[in-house]
């Protein structure tokens, strides 16, 4: 089944169905089975057809997309669309009726060809497989035609699933499109009711995403990626500006709970979907009240991330019924085993709260100005706890964690704050943004440069950094160039403190041995998965190295696992994005008294390992429109001692809604027959 009978995707056409040699070798990024057990038969979607199955019916696959197109997606706003995917659909159900003639088949190219001048790309891209499938399967159509040579039918089942290339690059899959032209409609509720479907943080995500979905926006190919992280800011701000009431309702009541490790993102996100319907959750948080959240309470600055409205999230994540107990560390107050006693399910996600040791020669000595790492120390600062930090500081590291910690230095009253990083500006794994914040503010950078030994004067107090430069060689398995020390090029940077921010880790001793939970080498925690392969045999593995599609439950029976302590340390959006898929799952082992990924679930997975976004599509557009980006406060003066107030200042309902004016709304369908 492995074998490609017939494809069209890319534009390349390939045939195997009448050839007497070889056949063509091809293979796309997609599984044998579907779930593991059922094999994929073939593919639909916006970039043509893909057949493993010669006898897959290719007219009533054929018919089923266009009716699911038109009947489900269609949104009715422009005549080409709402009128040509009709007599499309018509005209394929005619077919298979046996009422339709050989020349209502050549229609399908104009009305093709009609169907390019649609509002949107939905109904244009699902004109695509349609045209290839009637180009190169004719006879097959007709011979539904003629009714004494009405072809034998093998069965199938369909599975559809709607996307974009943004929805698929945001690990959360918000519906990008939906929301953006809510704003553009002036209709900020639904904005954030579209929003909160998936993200119920969407104050937070709206100011510290690293958005990957505009690495994915097919406006980028005609000038600029939509805002579209801004946007999700503007829905939220308008109903807390407005002083509206959120309008989630819970459903009724149930009497099975949920016991949550950690108020962070991932926490959060899935204690927020149980609650909606219906299951009491209570989180279990280390932190103090107050400090909700996890990573983004503790972890991000203020001037980032605004407490109060950090907590206006929390708090209407709470009001549908999840409880938080602050002060209270799993495995001190109260054990793991003791939370599967008293809850009916667990879901372990505690945030990425220990920082990673350095290797250099002295930070071991415990020297007066060598922190013990760059989270301990945003930690200390944003609770008003002493930092140990003096007035000239040195950070290490390159990710927005380091970056985090010579901005939040400066505001805490360092006269230097210096940036080491062992490669180049370019290559800093920190959002480029906040890497300009850095250099606006007046932090110091020495790229190129790595740390060897600490140095301390002999009341054992830090007095500076031996660093050696490096030099960029061949690149490396991440892909970026492997920095080699320069022989001779040793010197030293005067400080009076150092702080570690290469790297966070999760703090997993609260888990038992005999609980049988095993814990990779990453220190992650083991979940289960589907087993998907390609035509090689081969395990399918996501972006980061871990197996496609996962059920998050762990190998003891009704105990989840997800966010950083599932993948290791994730982005906001990613572990809300990993929690709302186990609180679907913990809801149905609560119901069914099994865990398992739904269809639509795995068809996420499979689109996102498959591709959505084309960078090198050719996007057609009249005019090009500049993007718009959120007024900021600037100069030095605003990292002075104390000033923790947010540096970006978002949009204007205005500004906001011109900018979403420049969505093209991208939909795109793919079906799959099983």
């Amino acid at each position: 089944m492995a074998q490609v009978v017939f494809s069209t995707w890319g534009g390349t056409t390939v045939d195997n169905r009448n050839i007497s040699g070889e056949p063509q070798a091809v293979s796309y990024r997609l599984p044998v089975a579907f779930d593991g057990q059922r094999p994929l038969r073939a593919f639909m979607g916006w970039d043509g057809i893909i057949l493993f199955d010669k006898d897959v019916d290719v007219p009533a696959m054929t018919a089923e997309y266009m009716k699911r197109v038109q009947t489900l997606y269609c949104c009715g706003r422009c005549t080409p669309g709402k009128k040509g995917t009709k007599v499309l659909m018509d005209l394929f159900q005619n077919v298979l009726a046996g009422k339709a003639t050989d020349a209502d088949l050549d229609t399908v190219e104009d009305l093709a060809e009609l169907l390019k001048n649609c509002k949107c790309t939905l109904c244009q891209s699902a004109t695509k497989p349609v045209f290839d499938a009637v180009k190169h399967y004719r006879e097959d159509f007709q011979a539904y035609l003629n009714p004494q040579c009405r072809p034998k039918v093998y069965p199938a089942h369909y599975i559809h699933k709607i996307t974009a290339p943004c929805m698929d690059k945001c690990p959360s899959h918000i519906d990008i499109p939906k929301y953006i032209e809510a704003i553009k409609n002036y209709q900020l509720d639904l904005s954030l009711a579209t929003i909160r479907e998936n993200m119920p943080l969407a104050a937070v995500c709206g100011r510290v995403c690293p958005h990957p979905c505009e690495s994915a926006c097919r406006r980028k190919n005609v000038d600029e990626a939509i805002n579209i992280m801004v946007l999700k800011r503007t829905a939220s701000d308008y109903e807390r500006l407005h002083n509206a009431v959120p309008p989630m309702v819970p459903k009724a009541k149930k009497e099975k709970s949920v016991g949550i490790v950690g108020a962070g993102p991932a926490g959060l996100a899935a204690a927020y979907y149980l609650a909606l319907e219906g299951y009491p959750c209570t989180i279990y948080e280390t932190l103090p009240e107050g400090y909700g959240g996890g990573m983004v309470a503790v972890g991000i600055p203020a001037y980032r991330m605004p407490r109060a409205i950090l907590q206006r999230d929390i708090d209407i994540i709470q009001s549908v019924g999840v409880e938080i107990v602050y002060n209270c560390r799993v495995g001190t107050d109260i054990s793991l085993a003791e939370l599967k006693q008293k809850h009916n399910a667990v879901f372990i996600a505690p945030g990425a709260h220990t920082s990673k040791p350095m290797g250099v020669a002295g930070e071991e000595k415990g020297y007066k100005g060598f922190l013990t790492g760059g989270i301990n120390f945003l930690r200390d600062a944003y609770l008003g706890k002493p930092t140990g930090m003096g007035n000239k500081v040195v950070v290490v590291g390159g990710g927005n964690t380091a970056i985090d910690c010579v901005r939040v230095a400066l505001r805490e009253g360092a006269e230097v704050s210096c940036l080491v990083y062992r490669r180049s500006r370019n290559e800093m794994p920190a959002d480029v943004w906040e890497v300009d914040g850095a250099d606006e503010e007046g932090v110091k950078f020495e790229f190129q440069v790595l740390p060897t030994r600490i140095i301390a004067n002999d009341k054992d107090e830090v007095t500076g950094v031996e660093c050696v430069r490096m030099a960029l060689g061949e690149p490396d398995a991440s892909g970026r160039r492997r920095p080699e020390p320069m022989p001779g090029s040793e010197f030293v940077i005067e400080c009076d403190t150092v702080i570690p921010a290469i790297g966070q880790d999760m703090d997993l001793s609260f888990i038992p041995a005999e609980m049988g939970i095993d814990i990779t080498k990453w220190n992650t925690v083991v979940t289960k998965y589907l087993p998907l392969k390609d035509a090689a045999g081969k395990d399918l593995k996501d972006s980061m190295g871990n197996p496609l599609s996962r059920t998050l439950m762990t190998d003891c029976e009704g105990v989840f696992a997800g966010g950083d302590a599932e993948i290791g340390p994730l982005t906001v959006v990613a572990c809300v994005g990993n929690a709302h898929r186990a609180a679907s799952v913990i809801q149905r082992w609560l119901e069914e008294g099994k865990a398992y990924l739904s269809e639509q679930d795995i068809f996420d997975d499979l689109l996102t390992y498959l591709g959505v976004y084309d960078k090198g599509e050719q996007v057609p557009w009249l005019d090009s429109a500049t993007r718009a980006n959120q007024k900021e406060i600037h100069g030095s003066a605003r990292a002075a001692k104390g000033n923790y107030r947010e540096v970006e200042l978002g949009f204007s309902d205005s500004t906001a809604q011109a900018e979403a004016d420049r969505c093209l709304r991208c939909y795109r369908m793919a079906l799959v027959a099983l």
